[in-house]
Protein backbone atom coordinates (compact mmCIF):
# COMPACT_ATOMS: atom_id res chain seq x y z
CA UNK A 1 0.00 0.00 0.00
CA UNK A 2 1.38 3.38 -0.95
CA UNK A 3 0.08 6.93 -0.84
CA UNK A 4 3.09 8.40 -2.61
CA UNK A 5 2.30 11.83 -3.99
CA UNK A 6 -1.27 11.87 -2.64
CA UNK A 7 -2.49 14.89 -0.71
CA UNK A 8 -4.02 13.83 2.61
CA UNK A 9 -5.80 16.16 5.03
CA UNK A 10 -6.30 14.99 8.61
CA UNK A 11 -8.71 17.20 10.55
CA UNK A 12 -7.91 16.53 14.17
CA UNK A 13 -4.37 15.56 13.30
CA UNK A 14 -2.56 16.99 16.31
CA UNK A 15 -3.22 14.09 18.70
CA UNK A 16 -4.63 10.60 19.18
CA UNK A 17 -6.06 8.77 16.17
CA UNK A 18 -5.59 11.78 13.91
CA UNK A 19 -1.91 12.06 14.77
CA UNK A 20 -1.36 8.33 14.23
CA UNK A 21 -3.10 8.59 10.86
CA UNK A 22 -0.96 11.55 9.82
CA UNK A 23 2.21 9.70 10.83
CA UNK A 24 1.27 6.56 8.94
CA UNK A 25 0.20 8.47 5.82
CA UNK A 26 3.49 10.39 5.86
CA UNK A 27 5.42 7.12 6.08
CA UNK A 28 3.49 5.89 3.03
CA UNK A 29 4.72 8.87 1.03
CA UNK A 30 1.68 11.16 1.26
CA UNK A 31 1.83 14.95 1.32
CA UNK A 32 0.08 15.47 4.65
CA UNK A 33 -1.79 18.48 5.97
CA UNK A 34 -2.97 18.43 9.57
CA UNK A 35 -5.66 20.71 10.97
CA UNK A 36 -6.76 21.40 14.53
CA UNK A 37 -8.07 24.31 16.57
CA UNK A 38 -5.10 24.16 18.98
CA UNK A 39 -2.58 26.13 16.94
CA UNK A 40 0.38 25.76 19.32
CA UNK A 41 0.01 22.00 19.59
CA UNK A 42 -0.61 21.75 15.87
CA UNK A 43 2.58 23.60 14.97
CA UNK A 44 4.68 21.42 17.26
CA UNK A 45 3.34 18.23 15.70
CA UNK A 46 3.74 19.59 12.18
CA UNK A 47 7.38 20.43 12.82
CA UNK A 48 8.06 16.97 14.24
CA UNK A 49 6.37 15.15 11.34
CA UNK A 50 7.51 17.60 8.64
CA UNK A 51 3.95 18.20 7.45
CA UNK A 52 1.84 21.30 6.81
CA UNK A 53 -0.31 22.71 9.61
CA UNK A 54 -3.46 24.79 9.14
CA UNK A 55 -5.46 25.87 12.20
CA UNK A 56 -9.16 25.03 11.81
CA UNK A 57 -12.22 24.74 14.03
CA UNK A 58 -14.85 22.20 12.96
CA UNK A 59 -17.57 24.20 14.73
CA UNK A 60 -17.05 27.19 12.42
CA UNK A 61 -18.40 27.34 8.87
CA UNK A 62 -15.87 29.98 7.85
CA UNK A 63 -12.92 28.21 9.45
CA UNK A 64 -13.57 24.97 7.56
CA UNK A 65 -14.26 26.82 4.32
CA UNK A 66 -10.94 28.64 4.75
CA UNK A 67 -9.13 25.36 5.48
CA UNK A 68 -10.12 23.84 2.16
CA UNK A 69 -9.58 27.07 0.23
CA UNK A 70 -6.00 26.85 1.46
CA UNK A 71 -5.53 23.16 0.72
CA UNK A 72 -7.05 23.24 -2.75
CA UNK A 73 -8.04 19.88 -4.30
CA UNK A 74 -7.01 16.88 -2.21
CA UNK A 75 -7.02 13.10 -2.54
CA UNK A 76 -8.06 11.96 0.92
CA UNK A 77 -9.69 13.60 3.93
CA UNK A 78 -9.93 12.12 7.41
CA UNK A 79 -11.96 13.61 10.23
CA UNK A 80 -11.13 12.58 13.78
CA UNK A 81 -11.81 15.89 15.54
CA UNK A 82 -14.61 15.90 18.10
CA UNK A 83 -15.52 18.00 21.11
CA UNK A 84 -17.57 15.73 23.35
CA UNK A 85 -19.57 16.65 26.44
CA UNK A 86 -22.03 14.29 28.01
CA UNK A 87 -23.74 13.28 31.25
CA UNK A 88 -26.92 11.69 32.63
CA UNK A 89 -29.73 12.05 30.10
CA UNK A 90 -32.13 13.82 32.44
CA UNK A 91 -29.64 16.35 33.77
CA UNK A 92 -26.99 16.92 31.10
CA UNK A 93 -26.98 20.58 30.07
CA UNK A 94 -28.59 21.29 26.72
CA UNK A 95 -25.63 23.49 25.84
CA UNK A 96 -23.37 20.45 26.28
CA UNK A 97 -25.66 18.28 24.17
CA UNK A 98 -25.73 20.86 21.39
CA UNK A 99 -21.96 21.39 21.48
CA UNK A 100 -21.37 17.65 21.13
CA UNK A 101 -23.53 17.47 18.02
CA UNK A 102 -21.97 20.68 16.73
CA UNK A 103 -18.46 19.28 16.96
CA UNK A 104 -19.06 15.62 16.13
CA UNK A 105 -21.86 15.65 13.55
CA UNK A 106 -22.08 19.14 12.09
CA UNK A 107 -18.29 19.31 12.04
CA UNK A 108 -18.28 16.30 9.73
CA UNK A 109 -21.02 17.87 7.63
CA UNK A 110 -18.94 21.03 7.18
CA UNK A 111 -15.80 19.10 6.25
CA UNK A 112 -17.66 16.91 3.74
CA UNK A 113 -19.32 19.94 2.16
CA UNK A 114 -16.23 22.12 1.82
CA UNK A 115 -13.53 19.59 0.87
CA UNK A 116 -12.74 19.35 -2.83
CA UNK A 117 -11.79 15.68 -3.08
CA UNK A 118 -10.55 14.37 -6.40
CA UNK A 119 -12.58 11.60 -8.10
CA UNK A 120 -11.65 8.23 -6.66
CA UNK A 121 -10.37 9.84 -3.49
CA UNK A 122 -11.88 9.27 -0.08
CA UNK A 123 -13.46 10.81 2.98
CA UNK A 124 -13.20 8.78 6.19
CA UNK A 125 -15.19 9.66 9.30
CA UNK A 126 -14.40 8.34 12.77
CA UNK A 127 -17.48 7.43 14.81
CA UNK A 128 -17.49 5.08 17.83
CA UNK A 129 -18.99 1.78 18.91
CA UNK A 130 -21.39 3.46 21.37
CA UNK A 131 -23.68 3.74 18.35
CA UNK A 132 -24.32 0.01 18.76
CA UNK A 133 -23.33 -0.57 22.40
CA UNK A 134 -24.71 2.44 24.31
CA UNK A 135 -23.77 3.03 27.93
CA UNK A 136 -25.40 5.07 30.69
CA UNK A 137 -24.65 8.80 30.65
CA UNK A 138 -23.55 8.74 27.01
CA UNK A 139 -26.80 9.01 25.04
CA UNK A 140 -25.72 12.07 23.06
CA UNK A 141 -22.46 10.41 21.99
CA UNK A 142 -24.34 7.27 20.93
CA UNK A 143 -26.74 9.42 18.91
CA UNK A 144 -23.96 11.46 17.30
CA UNK A 145 -22.05 8.33 16.31
CA UNK A 146 -25.15 6.73 14.81
CA UNK A 147 -25.90 9.88 12.87
CA UNK A 148 -22.35 9.96 11.50
CA UNK A 149 -22.61 6.39 10.28
CA UNK A 150 -25.86 7.20 8.49
CA UNK A 151 -24.23 10.29 7.01
CA UNK A 152 -21.30 8.23 5.70
CA UNK A 153 -23.66 5.89 3.84
CA UNK A 154 -25.66 8.77 2.39
CA UNK A 155 -22.57 10.68 1.28
CA UNK A 156 -21.21 7.58 -0.46
CA UNK A 157 -24.05 8.18 -2.93
CA UNK A 158 -24.11 11.99 -2.88
CA UNK A 159 -20.38 12.46 -3.36
CA UNK A 160 -19.61 9.54 -5.70
CA UNK A 161 -17.13 8.86 -7.27
CA UNK A 162 -15.50 10.11 -4.07
CA UNK A 163 -15.59 7.21 -1.61
CA UNK A 164 -17.01 7.78 1.88
CA UNK A 165 -16.54 5.36 4.77
CA UNK A 166 -16.51 5.35 8.56
CA UNK A 167 -14.36 3.65 11.16
CA UNK A 168 -15.97 2.93 14.52
CA UNK A 169 -13.36 2.41 17.26
CA UNK A 170 -13.93 0.63 20.52
CA UNK A 171 -12.04 1.65 23.66
CA UNK A 172 -8.79 3.27 22.55
CA UNK A 173 -6.05 4.46 24.89
CA UNK A 174 -5.46 7.98 23.58
CA UNK A 175 -4.78 11.38 25.20
CA UNK A 176 -8.53 12.09 25.23
CA UNK A 177 -8.59 10.06 28.47
CA UNK A 178 -5.83 12.12 30.08
CA UNK A 179 -8.38 14.13 32.06
CA UNK A 180 -9.26 11.02 34.07
CA UNK A 181 -7.36 10.41 37.32
CA UNK A 182 -4.48 8.10 36.42
CA UNK A 183 -5.50 5.32 38.80
CA UNK A 184 -9.07 5.40 37.51
CA UNK A 185 -7.88 5.39 33.90
CA UNK A 186 -5.61 2.40 34.44
CA UNK A 187 -8.31 0.44 36.24
CA UNK A 188 -10.87 1.14 33.52
CA UNK A 189 -8.48 0.14 30.74
CA UNK A 190 -7.43 -3.04 32.57
CA UNK A 191 -11.04 -4.13 33.12
CA UNK A 192 -11.88 -3.41 29.50
CA UNK A 193 -8.87 -5.34 28.23
CA UNK A 194 -9.75 -8.35 30.36
CA UNK A 195 -13.25 -8.47 28.85
CA UNK A 196 -12.13 -8.31 25.21
CA UNK A 197 -11.27 -11.34 23.06
CA UNK A 198 -8.01 -9.70 21.98
CA UNK A 199 -6.97 -9.17 25.62
CA UNK A 200 -6.07 -5.50 25.26
CA UNK A 201 -7.56 -2.11 24.55
CA UNK A 202 -6.89 -0.40 21.26
CA UNK A 203 -4.10 1.95 20.28
CA UNK A 204 -4.43 4.92 17.96
CA UNK A 205 -2.31 3.06 15.41
CA UNK A 206 -4.91 0.26 15.20
CA UNK A 207 -7.49 2.72 13.93
CA UNK A 208 -5.03 4.54 11.69
CA UNK A 209 -4.30 1.30 9.86
CA UNK A 210 -7.98 0.86 9.03
CA UNK A 211 -8.27 4.47 7.90
CA UNK A 212 -5.37 4.03 5.49
CA UNK A 213 -6.93 0.82 4.23
CA UNK A 214 -10.01 2.82 3.26
CA UNK A 215 -7.80 5.30 1.41
CA UNK A 216 -6.10 2.55 -0.55
CA UNK A 217 -9.06 0.28 -1.33
CA UNK A 218 -10.81 1.77 -4.34
CA UNK A 219 -13.74 -0.64 -3.99
CA UNK A 220 -14.68 0.43 -0.45
CA UNK A 221 -17.44 3.01 -0.05
CA UNK A 222 -20.47 3.30 2.18
CA UNK A 223 -18.79 0.92 4.62
CA UNK A 224 -18.73 1.07 8.41
CA UNK A 225 -15.94 -0.97 9.99
CA UNK A 226 -15.95 -1.66 13.74
CA UNK A 227 -12.44 -1.94 15.14
CA UNK A 228 -13.19 -2.73 18.76
CA UNK A 229 -11.15 -5.75 19.82
CA UNK A 230 -14.26 -7.91 19.70
CA UNK A 231 -16.42 -5.76 21.99
CA UNK A 232 -19.50 -6.23 19.83
CA UNK A 233 -19.33 -10.01 20.07
CA UNK A 234 -18.33 -10.33 23.71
Amino acid sequence: MTLAGKKVVVVGGSSGIGLATAELAKKQGADVIIASRNAAKLDAVAERLNVIAIPADVTSDESIADLFRRTGPVDHVVLTAAQLKTGPFKTVAMDDVRSTMEGKFWGAWRVAREAEIRPGGSLTLVTGFLSLRPRPNSAIISAANGALESLARALALELAPVRVNAVSPGVIDTPIRAAMPEAVRREMLAKTAAALPVGRVGAAEDIAQQILSFMANGFATGSIVYVDGGALVS
